[in-house]
This record gives structure tokens, sequence and C-alpha cells, in this order.
């Protein structure tokens, strides 16, 4: 039986860890083979997801430029992965959430008469400018993509509601609490890992709370990120609290935040984590704050209540379940919400079970793939 050659592209480090599940489970299914191909839209912090789930790219296209722009961007991912699969020729390209790689390799498979399937398809906030260009991305895969793989019913009703023909949508679960749970059972199964973690993290104080904090989005670039920075500044001040903040690469990001916050004691300041690492950062943190959208799924899966540094979100069921909260980049209102958090927990308590799925999903979308 000739297998199915099914192309996957992405090119940051979320879609990585996203999709690895997805290459797994297609490399498991007798009728697919799989071929990956990266953008290397992060490198780095791709690299260290490449290597922990094992996968070597069939193509590296080694996008990224310093200063390099949106536009400049989405014109090479295009091109280049038009080149690819005029090459290979796929019976499907996989597409990963809202990045500039998932928008141009969408296009590149329309122009291309390639069928493409769309994985976390039907997110949505409703503003085009929040998050951005994250939204505008995931609107404009709707139309190219043949398949919508749709992490919670709701996001089912987005593409419902903008007219998706229903046939081609199904409500999968997200393939992120896949790799979290995934990594999760590696640590608890694993006394020697267990042993390296402690370790590596043995600076931090036993006897203080850990408050774990990310932050990349462009759309706090500037003033919301500096108004971010005097929360945590503020926040530090409680005796009883260590925060950890894994800085994204991004200049425009560790510039401000090193300058702000490089010089407190209770302030720890990490380059970027490797995934087992920073899964181990969520499963010891008392509260999480991020704008990271994957991090809003991850962290409710491991019990972890969450304050999103964002005015609106497009994962809005664990908003619902009660352990993720929207703060925005006003100080006051995140450090008034990290205090409560903090001294009396959020109302509705911990959540029994994720809204995003059980871990089953990348099965689900091989299955749905070698059925297409």
């Amino acid at each position: 039986m000739t297998r199915k050659k099914v192309l996957l592209v992405f090119g940051t480090r979320p879609e990585a860890i996203k999709m690895a599940p997805v290459v797994r489970a297609l490399q498991q299914h007798d009728a697919i083979h799989p071929i990956v191909a990266v953008t290397a839209q992060h490198r780095e912090m791709l690299d260290q997801v490449l290597s922990l789930f094992e996968i070597r790219p069939d193509h590296d296209l080694d996008v990224m430029r310093p200063g390099q722009s949106l536009d400049s961007l989405f014109a090479t991912v295009l091109c280049r992965i038009g080149g690819i699969l005029q090459q290979e020729a796929p019976a499907m390209l996989l597409v990963h959430g809202d990045t500039t790689t998932t928008a141009a390799s969408a296009l590149a498979g329309f122009h291309n008469r390639i069928p493409v399937g769309h994985v976390e398809a039907g997110l949505r906030t409703g503003d085009l400018r929040a998050p951005w260009p994250e939204e505008g991305n995931r609107r404009l895969v709707a139309p190219f993509a043949d398949i919508h793989f749709c992490p919670t019913s709701r996001a089912a009703g987005n593409l419902l509601a903008e007219g998706i023909d229903p046939g081609r949508i199904h409500v999968t679960g997200n393939t992120v609490i896949d790799a979290v749970l995934d990594a999760n059972a590696r640590i608890a199964a694993s006394p020697a890992l267990q042993a390296a973690l402690a370790r590596q993290f043995d600076w931090l104080a036993p006897s203080s709370r850990l408050v774990l904090v990310t932050g990349h989005r462009r759309e706090s670039f500037g003033h919301g990120l500096r108004q971010v920075c005097k929360a945590l500044l503020a926040l530090a001040e409680r005796q009883d609290v260590q925060i950890v903040y894994p800085v994204h690469l991004n200049p425009a990001v560790r510039g401000p935040v090193t300058a702000l916050l490089g010089t407190h004691p209770r302030i720890h300041l990490l380059p970027p984590q490797e995934y087992l690492p920073f899964i181990e950062l969520m499963r010891r943190a008392s509260l999480v704050i991020t704008d990271s959208g994957g991090i809003q799924e991850e962290a409710p899966a491991l019990g972890k209540p969450v304050l999103v540094t964002r005015d609106t979100t497009e994962r809005t069921e664990a908003l619902e379940q009660g352990t993720v909260k929207l703060v925005g980049t006003e100080v006051e209102r995140i450090v008034g919400s990290a205090n409560e958090v903090l001294d009396r927990g959020f109302p509705a308590g911990g959540l029994q079970s994720s809204p995003y799925g059980d871990g089953t999903a990348a099965r689900r979308i091989a299955a749905l793939v070698a059925d297409f």
C-alpha cells in the first residue's frame, strides 16, 4: 500500500510543541508518510523542542533574519514553501495556529492546489488588532483550509458562523494537552529527571511561592510591556514571593525587561527554557502571569491559575471554568489580581479537567488525515 505523503510546516517554538504530537501520531500510522518542514521563525527556541521530541526536519528553511519585517518574512515563507510543495507533491499540507509561517504556508498550499489541514482552527477574539497579527492570520487561513481541526466546540462554532462547510470541521481537542501531559508524565515517571530538574532549580527558595511569568506579544511592545514590568516590581515587594521570568529572545522584549527587572533580588530573569524545565517551573508555580496563548491552555491542564496580560483572549473556556483571568497591562489591576490569587485563590478553585482536550487530539487528527 502506498503511504499518503503529508507535509507538516511550522516555525516557532509554540507551533513545534503543538505539532510534535501530530508528527508522532502520523509516524505511527501505517497509511501516512509525514514530511516535516520548519521555517525556523524562532531558531534557537525551535531547536530545543525538535531535540526533545526527536524530530529531524526533512526541510529547514532557516528564514529568520535580524530586523526582518513581517512582510519580508511572509514573502520568503510563501515562496520557499511553494517550492517544497512542488518538489514533494504531498497529498495534504498541515499548518498550525496563527503565525506568519501558518498563513504564508496555507496560501502556498492554495496556490499549488494542495489540500490544507489547519490544526488549532477556529480560535477568534473578534478583534483583528488583538492579538496582532495572529487574529488576522487565523482568519486568512480559514477559507484556504480544506479540513479544520478545532480544539473546542466553541472554536468549531466560530467557523460555522463564518460559513465554513460543517463537513470540513472536526473537534479534536488541542494537541498542546497531548504535549503537556506527556511532559508531565515523563517527569513524574523518572526519578533521575526529577533529580536533574531539582539541581537545575536548586536556587529557588523553598519557603517562597513561585510566580512564573512570560511575555512576548507584539501588541504589548513598548508601553504595555513596561507596565507589566512595573507590576512585577510591585508584586516582588511581597516577602513571600519569588518571580521567575524566562525572557523571550526578541530585543523588543529582552531590552526593557532586563533594564527594568534585572537587579531585583526576588526577580530571576532566565533565558528561554527548554520544554521539560519550563513544565517543571509550571508544576511548581503558585501563579502564572502570561500573554501566551499556549500557556493559557497548558497551565489549566496542570491545575495552575493564570493571569493573562491582554484585554482579549480567544481561549475563553478556561475563563468560564475559573483558572484564567484577563488583567490587561494596567499595573494596579495586575498587582491586585495577583495578590488576590496568592492570598485567597480563584473563587472557582482548580479545574477538575482541561477544557482543551484529554491528550488524544493528535491520534484523532491522524485518523482524519488518513481518511481524507
